[in-house]
């Protein structure tokens, strides 16, 4: 049997790395407050030396999907998990979960986190993560229609 891979791509900084997993993403948070570190119209699009390691990983928090995530290398700006775990069950979306997180994906994947956006329907290709193909298509944005102006 293959060993589970990650989808998630690193940027590493000399203080915190920041790691991306594009089939988490729900363009749920907006990354605001931090445009030096955070540019989509940039390559690379993160850049984790550009703001202090205390901000980048506050910032990073803001992500429910848990999408985004920091990994400390030399600072002591850690993200702390929600103690109490915190679980939100979005009308018409995921469920959203905050604290000391052990998922294991259908790929066999371990995965250790504080946030993630898990599947409520079981629709969802990368479960346990929901990735927007069953009832929560329009969270946390409605979509657009084809005929729709953008």
């Amino acid at each position: 049997m293959a060993e589970p891979t990650s989808t998630r791509k690193r940027y590493r900084g000399e203080a915190v790395e920041v790691s991306f997993d594009p089939l988490r993403c729900r363009h749920a948070a907006v990354l605001r407050g931090l445009p030096a570190v955070f540019d989509r119209d940039r390559r690379p699009w993160i850049l984790p030396d550009a703001a202090d390691s205390a901000d980048v990983v506050r910032v990073v928090a803001l992500c429910p999907t848990g999408a985004l995530q920091t990994h400390p290398r030399t600072s002591t700006a850690s993200e702390e998990p929600a103690v109490p775990t915190e679980v939100v069950a979005v009308p018409g979306g995921p469920v959203l979960l905050r604290g000391d997180l052990h998922l294991t994906t259908t790929s066999g994947l371990d995965e250790h986190e504080t946030r993630a956006a898990v599947c409520s329907c079981g629709s969802t290709a990368n479960a346990p993560y929901c990735d927007g193909s069953g009832t929560c298509v329009n969270w946390p944005h409605p979509r657009r229609s084809e005929s729709e102006p953008v």
